[in-house]
């Protein structure tokens, strides 16, 4: 019987896993870029490793429930988590990019596009009042793809991936006002996680402005200097606006502090992480150097996020599964 076999605890503690766990992959993901653009490249590459490990068993289980658990697939894809499949891709890819590995970024954006347009229609129709920051994930899964195109635009020379990643830049941006307006701001004070997304979705809006201007060159000449201006501007005002939100979510964690373990706090790990990456991104790509230090020490917050995140979630996995253990 299922109940005798010595994975079977194991398979129930993965059985409850909430679409949201994605956020670990793309947290882990971000931090390897962000170790990536500060010079730490083996520890860049060990975090990649783990981030890919994470993805493709969470493609798996995706896979397996659309073929043997339809209906609970159809209603779980309805909800913000679900585009964490899209943005966790986007994320890999971006950082597979760097390394040279065009063509795997290219099947990366290739399948985060194919997913993006069921799932955001999915998930913007079950929108309501008064959500959770997982609401700003679809600000979060756009402008991913709109960071991975912009990347790849650059790396190839491809005038037109550039110019949809200019759109799916503005429309994030769109869907980022949605969000807002639908955002409990009591979440601030009170969310276990995933209220740090409201920055978050900031810091990708901030890298994706960045990734734009970068993929700029001679050969391409992408933006007239009208172009240029207005998207100086707006990644610098959203770099800014995200660097606020981070301060606000930061005392707000410090006067009400939510030490227990969750799985959105992996949601809150990708906002620092990617705020990081974003500044960062901003001070290469506008050649502001002063913003490289500031973007360091922020990144070494997010690494320490991540493995305080990490080892509640090992702690929590291994109380799970003997938890679910036959006796």
């Amino acid at each position: 019987m299922s109940g005798t076999s010595p994975h079977s605890p194991l398979r129930a503690w993965w059985a409850q896993r909430p679409p949201a766990a994605g956020a670990a992959v793309m947290a882990t993901g971000i931090v390897s870029v962000g170790l990536h653009l500060t010079g730490y490249e083996v520890l860049s590459r060990i975090a990649l490793v783990l981030g890919c490990i994470a993805w493709l068993g969470l493609a798996a289980d995706f896979a397996v429930r659309l073929l043997r658990e339809p209906a609970r697939w159809v209603a779980e894809a309805g909800t913000p988590g679900a585009l964490t499949a899209v943005a966790a891709t986007t994320v890999l890819g971006t950082r597979f990019s760097a390394l040279g590995r065009q063509q795997l970024a290219e099947a990366l954006l290739a399948l985060s596009a194919l997913l993006w347009p069921g799932l955001i229609v999915l998930v913007v129709g079950h929108w309501k009042r008064r959500m959770p920051g997982a609401v700003f994930l679809g600000c979060v899964a756009t402008q991913g793809l709109a960071v991975l195109g912009a990347t790849l635009a650059a790396a190839e020379a491809t005038a037109w991936l550039a110019h949809t990643a200019l759109v799916l830049f503005w429309l994030g941006l769109v869907l980022y006002g949605f969000a807002l307006a639908r955002f409990d701001l009591r979440q601030v004070t009170e969310g276990l996680g995933d209220h740090w997304v409201a920055g978050g979705a900031m810091a990708i809006s901030a890298l994706a402005g960045s990734k734009l201007i970068a993929a700029d060159s001679a050969r391409l000449y992408l933006w007239n200097s009208d172009d240029y201006g207005v998207l100086r501007t707006v990644t610098v005002a959203l770099l800014v606006l995200d660097l606020a939100w981070y301060a606000v979510l930061l005392v707000a964690e410090i006067l009400r502090p939510r030490p227990a373990y969750d799985v959105r706090r992996w949601a809150t790990v990708f906002p620092m992480g990617m705020t990081a990456a974003a500044t960062l991104s901003v001070a290469a790509a506008l050649d502001v150097s002063w913003l490289e230090i500031p973007g360091e020490v922020l990144l070494w917050i997010a690494v320490a996020a991540w493995l305080a995140v990490a080892a509640g979630a090992v702690l929590k996995a291994q109380a799970a599964v003997r938890s679910t253990a036959p006796r």
